[in-house]
């Protein structure tokens, strides 16, 4: 059934479908408990009033990472349980996500080197670590080009972290979910709720058509990220908690700082860190900023300040200087992060925090607070053993952390190899082309090319090398509706594609909708 489709009038007398579990938010958390949820054989609906990763689940810094600077504020825990879920994820989704050397300069003026030393060992030992190397010190003068950095920086550290496709980490999520039989209704709203005897009553809508259905669901996850506490108080009728502080992350993206695949993390005098990353071949991504934020987390841009602050962390380190000029594309998402009361916006908790009301006369209500997306699946797992004793379910049956995401089961192999296996089997096509599919969709590639032998047999280049085949793809099997939506979340094409590609993506979807609607894997759950 696809997003639009079984939706009422409020003229109809429609019958209402009974879900044990109805998600409000389709960023990472939501789609992670719903998948979780619908592998443990929970009929689970996930609305979402915009597209899959729309706001924080796509502005993050794209790395899955136990965090080195959290251990300066005691989070032993989260470091530990990010460091475990790394290794976790890599495994699952290794054409999404993959290892990142990350390069430290010393500053002698900051924190000394026996400080780095002690975090780095703490960071390799407090996890089982089994495919990613220990840190070690660095002669930066014998490590790359003597371009890159100041001469003032002759010693430095080398760790690894991970990188990943955030937002297509999220819409694997939820495709599994859906492959499981959840129901995933992407542009549908979350009008309003109560509880009526043992289940809550919800009203949600098409945000294109308007049209409401009414369904019943035994309990409700409310992981609406920095709309919690606003679903909380004006669609659940619950007083707002005020457990949520908000704080705001920017990061700029510049032309290729550097050679090599490597990335670097910069000490900053406020104790702060910024990573440099290579990015999508010819660029640079900066970030982040932590900026205290109480405005609408759905209008939220880089502001000259925080813009200028990562131009000045570069341009202490590095020979070659950046401005305000050089941003080619910028992003800032709005993290919403458990609030401990600390007064530096840097050092509030990036644990999460989930708290559950009701359950005994009344339906049982989870909400997600905090988080980071390392941890998303570990979190699931959590609040699906709060959940399922409340449902009347023993709280077994963990799943998620050897299952594959979709593309993900590449048998062992690197998706370096992956890529040349693709390109040995479809030589005639754009090898550029099938390295970045081999890493998008892993061994959901040949689902994408179905039989494709040429370039043409892929239909036209809508911008961006964005293919209409491939763009049918992501309508049909990846709730993609607008330009928006292929460009910055199901890929990030959009740093390549022009104005008029944005508009002809558009004209392509809007012509496929009908059957693109049809076709989507949103599978229909039970009704009981």
């Amino acid at each position: 059934m696809g997003a639009r489709a079984g939706f009422a009038s409020d003229r109809g007398a429609a019958m209402e479908t009974v879900f044990d579990l109805l998600v409000v938010g389709g960023g990472v958390n939501g789609a992670g408990i719903a998948r979780d949820a619908a592998g443990r054989g929970l009929a689970v609906l996930l609305v979402e009033r915009e597209d899959l990763a729309s706001h924080t689940s796509s502005a993050s810094t794209k790395l899955i990472h136990g965090g080195l600077r959290y251990l300066e504020y005691g989070e032993f825990r989260l470091v530990r349980e990010a460091l475990r879920e790394r290794e976790r994820l890599l495994r699952i989704a290794p054409h999404i996500i993959r290892p990142l050397q990350f390069v430290l300069p010393h500053d002698t003026g900051m924190r000394p080197a026996w400080v780095i030393r002690a975090g780095l060992f703490l960071y390799d030992h407090l996890a089982r670590r089994e495919q990613l190397p220990a840190s070690r010190a660095l002669d930066l003068t014998a490590y790359g080009p003597a371009t890159t950095l100041k001469p003032a920086f002759q010693r430095g550290f080398a760790y690894w972290d991970c990188w990943v496709d955030d937002s297509r980490l999220v819409v694997l999520n939820a495709q599994d979910a859906a492959a499981r039989g959840a129901r995933i209704s992407t542009y549908t709203a979350l009008l309003s709720a109560s509880p009526q005897g043992d289940f809550w009553v919800a009203q949600i809508g098409d945000a294109a058509t308007g049209c409401r259905r009414s369904i019943r669901a035994r309990a409700i996850v409310n992981a609406a990220g920095p709309w919690v506490e606003e679903v909380l108080k004006t669609r659940l009728g619950c007083g707002a908690s005020q457990s949520i502080r908000l704080v705001k992350g920017s990061h700029i993206v510049v032309p290729r700082m550097h050679p090599g695949e490597h990335a670097y993390i910069l000490q900053n005098p406020d104790k702060r860190i910024v990573f440099v990353i290579p990015y999508e071949g010819d660029f640079t991504l900066i970030g982040t900023t932590d900026v205290a934020f109480d405005g609408d987390p759905a209008s939220v841009s880089a502001s000259g300040e925080e813009i200028a602050y990562l131009c000045a962390s570069v341009n202490r380190y590095f020979q070659r200087h950046v401005s305000a000029a050089d941003v080619l594309h910028s992003y800032s998402g709005v993290r919403p992060l458990y609030d401990d009361r600390r007064a530096n916006a840097s050092a509030v908790t990036r644990d999460y925090v989930l708290r559950v009301e009701g359950g005994e006369r009344t339906p049982p209500l989870l909400s997600v607070f905090g988080g980071k997306i390392t941890t998303y699946r570990r979190l699931a797992e959590h609040a699906l053993e709060k959940l399922l004793p409340l449902l009347g379910r023993p709280a077994t049956g963990a799943w998620t952390a050897t299952a594959p995401l979709p593309g993900g089961d590449l048998g062992g192999r690197r998706v370096e190899k992956y890529a040349a296996q693709l390109q040995a089997r479809h030589p005639l096509l754009a090898g550029a082309l099938l390295e970045r599919m081999a890493r998008a969709y892993g061994s959901a590639s040949e689902t994408v090319l179905a039989g494709a032998r040429t370039m043409a047999d892929l239909g036209a280049d809508l911008g961006g090398g964005m293919h209409e085949r491939e763009v049918e793809y992501l309508a049909r099997r990846e709730w993609a509706r607008t330009a928006a939506d292929v460009l910055w979340r199901r890929s990030k094409c959009g740093l390549h594609c022009s104005a008029e590609g944005v508009a002809r993506i558009d004209r392509f979807l809007s012509a496929i909708a009908p059957r693109a609607s049809a076709a989507a894997c949103s599978a229909p759950a039970s009704v009981r």
